[in-house]
């Protein structure tokens, strides 16, 4: 190795060793920017949900001349969405599949214009009445916002993920007072692997960004339930009959996604009229099934709220999956969260009340049940119980009902192996990819450190640094052990919980750091 080189592995490593205080510190600063920016998200949207409910109850009324203004006003917007997608596409739908693909180096953020563009974009798709959420424009937008810290406080590289993952968590916990979920989504879902410094990281940016939200919008749990009795121990059987279908019904809510996506394609209508497509739809949901159309808060409170018949109940979750995926399939920027969840609901509520029906239940466990099936559902589309059931948890502000939410969640996520269900941000993320191959512009000579957790049974466990085959232009510059940092050689044997810190040109930091973390993930 020339000195040269030996010059700049040191530089590197010096730098990174001596700023982890300051990246913490960094990170709860952006978690407090982000809640700001957050509060002022959901306050938009808020405002826009009231404007919509106030317009349409006009329409119901059969006012013509406000019908003949609002159909161009719909146009518009659509067309300026399709606009807007088209010449930026990271703020197209949620936003999580782009987060991942920038934390994986095949995506680049540029926090300007897309920051305000996704604000923007985000609040006149929701607004407007698509089935689109809140919470994946909450964590890109918490993801641009640490983007524009490391570029306009000119901090290191090494930084970047560490202060993109921190405000993608503090978006989280804003946009829906959960302080923890927004830590565990971001590790469970965005990295499946973490270092302490990440978590703490993670952690001081999501309780900022809570407490700032809270501040203005209280410290209640997001959704007003009653008071929860917990289910008794013999209803656990039905409880995990209830994930196995959330697990069934995730599945179909995701193909249904894919094959908006694919029929837009299909029917060859330009990308920059697809929203307005979409928005037209939305005009007889609001019309006849209003609780459809927006994110779907309203609705699950509803449901929780109100005895709903069966019928009725059918019909929401039908025309929720069917039109969450026409809006999300046109490009238009929102999430699925909020939608999932709302399926999920219904999807519990409809199960509680066959059970009540045929003499298994009674009506006092509905409530159980829809809360279960929120937390299930979003487990069998996103593959993460852990964050289902603690987001669940939180927003709904109860622990009585915990064990049921992680029976509910193991039950859909067994379910999901057993049919071989992907996660669908990393599906969303490999068709963005496919559709916009040009996403990554990597800037030559410029090195990147990467992390590489080594579990137990991998690839790297207990093997030489000299016996494995590294990816080329990838050197290992260190290994974290614990609270120790050793200095690695080619004899230096790897263990289980180790880190390893392997440095790469950016130019291929993202094929090396897929074929790392898969040699270093735990074998199945």
């Amino acid at each position: 190795m020339s000195h040269r080189n030996r010059s700049e592995i040191h530089s590197v490593l010096s730098r990174w060793y001596g700023s982890r205080l300051g990246v913490f510190l960094e990170s709860v600063c952006i978690g407090i920017l982000t809640g700001f920016v957050i509060v002022f998200f959901r306050v938009s949207l808020e405002k826009a949900d009231v404007f919509r409910a106030y317009l349409f109850d006009r329409l119901k009324q059969g006012s013509l001349v406000l019908f003949a203004i609002w159909v161009p006003v719909i146009l518009a917007v659509g067309v300026l969405l399709g606009w807007m997608s088209k010449k930026r596409p990271m703020i197209k739908g949620s936003g999580i599949p782009q987060i991942k693909g920038a934390l994986l180096r095949k995506m680049r953020l540029e926090w300007l214009p897309e920051l305000p563009m996704k604000i923007v974009a985000g609040v006149l798709a929701i607004g407007f009445g698509l089935s689109l959420g809140r919470e994946g424009p909450s964590v890109q937008i918490g993801a641009y916002v640490g983007k524009g810290v490391l570029t306009a406080a000119r901090r290191p590289a090494l930084e970047r993920k560490y202060l993109i993952t921190s405000g993608a968590a503090a978006g989280l916990a804003a946009a829906f007072n959960a302080p923890l979920a927004g830590v565990l989504f971001v590790l469970e879902e965005l990295h499946r692997s973490f270092s302490p410094l990440l978590l703490a990281c993670a952690m001081g940016a999501s309780i900022s960004g809570d407490l700032v939200a809270s501040h203005f919008f209280g410290l209640k749990p997001l959704f007003d339930f009653h008071t929860i009795d917990p289910l008794a121990m013999e209803r656990f059987p039905y409880i995990i009959l209830l994930g196995a279908l959330c697990a069934l019904a995730g599945e179909l809510f995701k193909r249904a996604l894919y094959g908006a996506q694919d029929l837009y394609t299909l029917s060859r209508i330009p990308a920059i009229f697809r929203p307005a497509v979409a928005l037209l739809i939305s005009i007889p949901f609001g019309l006849y099934l209003f609780d459809v159309t927006g994110g779907g808060h309203n609705l699950i409170e509803d449901v929780a709220h109100n005895q709903f018949a069966l019928g009725l109940l059918l019909t929401l979750l039908v025309g929720k999956l069917v039109f969450s995926a026409v809006s999300y399939g046109s490009g238009a920027a929102g999430g699925i969260f909020l939608p999932l969840l709302a399926c999920g609901a219904l999807t519990g509520e409809i199960f509680g009340r066959v059970l009540e029906l045929v003499g298994l239940g009674s009506h006092s466990e509905g409530l159980n049940f829809m809360i279960i099936g929120m937390a299930a559902f979003f487990t069998g589309v996103v593959r993460a119980p852990v964050t289902g059931a603690v987001l669940i948890l939180e927003m709904s502000g109860n622990f009585n009902h915990f064990a049921g939410l992680v029976a509910g969640c193991m039950a859909a996520f067994v379910v999901g192996d057993l049919i071989k269900s992907r996660g669908v941000y990393e599906v969303l993320l490999e068709r963005q990819l496919m559709s916009n191959p040009s996403l990554y512009r990597p800037t030559p000579g410029r090195k990147v450190l990467l992390e590489i957790p080594v579990c137990a049974g991998s690839g790297l466990s207990d093997r030489l640094i000299k016996n494995v085959c590294w990816p080329k232009g990838c050197l290992v510059v260190g290994i974290q052990r614990g609270d120790i940092e050793l200095i690695p050689n080619g004899s230096s044997e790897l263990h289980q919980g180790d880190i390893v810190l392997a440095l790469s040109g950016e130019d291929c930091a993202a094929d090396s750091k897929e074929y790392l973390l898969e040699l270093g993930a735990e074998r199945k």
